[in-house]
């Protein structure tokens, strides 16, 4: 071995050696951060208090943030959140497991929604319908559940929005997804294909691409691309549009990567529990409300919440359900309920509205 070889593998050595260093001290501190997690659950089990909140929504956020902010590099600050995003999921699992619904089965985007917002310690629980995530967390039976309220290309899951209606649940997070759809298939080749099942969401957002080169496939809309998936694992002559997940759960091949029309297509989910989060610093609000049926009503009714400085980011109208052509308005505000100014405006909106409902305060996502 040459001498510039040898002192090239010396080098090699040293920083591997450092590294490993590193590591033990890493994981000597994530030991130290894990007991200290116990502690807390010690003293929160002790508590007198009948509603003990293991998880803490703005305490989590402000940790994720601020090590973001403090992130000196090489790594990315979304990378780093990401790490320490699984040390406080794995910590908190040791206080106590939390469980969430989702909309099943496994390897759905809503599934690795729930495990972005919560990390992979949480306890996933696969439901049929967006109606039973909201019953699963009425009863008691999950802590939380996570369901899908709009996407970039297509818009509002209006079904979400209807059950927010008559359900005593709020909001208490939310997750930006971006999505990426895949044609999986047992399937040698596209001319083999004759059917595609997707969500209906899924078969609009990847319509164009559907057109151009499955123009005589069949497509049936089915409860989730995962379900998709599974149906398609039996029959050799169809494809599911669906995530790389859906993929491996099922055994699929992918025939084709990322056919989604737009490539920023990106799903947006709410966390759903029975209370929402105290103000983290930056927070979202969302309400429910209606107004007379006249000229101006709309205008009049959210007047307060330019008087009081309030930023209006999103508005959608769903029918009733009390009239014909009669509407309701899903509003979300940026700030918490409990800040001053906001809690001025929803006081004047309360006032003035037909329904006044506030959905839930909640931080802005970090991820």
């Amino acid at each position: 071995m040459s001498e510039s070889a040898n002192q090239e593998q010396q080098a090699l050595a040293a920083v591997r050696d450092r590294i490993d260093a590193i590591d033990l001290e890493i994981l000597q501190l994530i030991s130290e951060r894990a007991r200290c997690a116990q502690q807390v659950a010690h003293i929160k089990t002790g508590s007198q208090s009948e509603s003990v909140q293991f998880y803490r929504p703005e305490r989590e956020v402000a940790v994720l943030r601020r090590i973001k902010d403090a992130n000196p590099g090489p790594l990315d600050g979304e990378e780093v959140a990401r790490l320490f995003r699984e040390i406080m999921s794995a910590c908190l699992a040791l206080e106590r497991p939390l469980n969430a619904a989702f909309l099943g089965p496994e390897g759905t985007f809503t599934q690795a929604a729930a495990i972005k917002h919560f990390g992979h310690s949480v306890v996933t629980q696969a439901m049929p319908t967006i109606d039973e995530i909201f019953r699963e967390v009425e009863s008691g039976a999950c802590d939380f559940g996570v369901v899908p309220v709009e996407n970039s290309t297509e818009g509002v899951v209006s079904h979400t929005l209807d059950l927010f209606m008559t359900s005593p649940l709020m909001i208490t997070g939310e997750v930006s997804l971006r999505v990426h759809q895949h044609l999986l298939t047992k399937a040698a080749d596209l001319a083999s294909i004759r059917r595609v099942y997707s969500h209906q969401q899924s078969l609009a957002q990847c319509r164009e691409w559907l057109d151009r080169h499955l123009p005589t496939a069949e497509r049936l809309p089915v409860g989730s691309n995962a379900e998709a998936a599974r149906l398609v694992a039996s029959d050799p002559e169809a494809a599911a549009v669906a995530g790389l997940q859906a993929a491996e759960i099922y055994g699929l091949s992918v025939l084709a990567e990322r056919i989604e029309d737009e490539p920023s297509n990106t799903t947006r989910f709410l966390v759903i529990g029975k209370q929402d989060s105290p103000p983290s610093g930056q927070d979202k609000t969302s309400l429910l409300l209606s107004c007379k049926n006249q000229s101006g009503g709309l205008h009049s009714l959210l007047a307060p919440l330019a008087v009081h400085g309030i930023s209006m980011t999103r508005i959608e109208s769903r029918p009733s359900r009390r009239g014909i052509w009669d509407y309701v308005f899903f509003v979300d505000i940026l700030g918490h309920r409990q800040d001053p100014k906001v809690a001025y405006a929803l006081q004047n909106l309360e006032q003035d509205a037909l329904l006044f409902k506030v959905l839930g305060s909640y931080p802005v996502a970090v991820l």
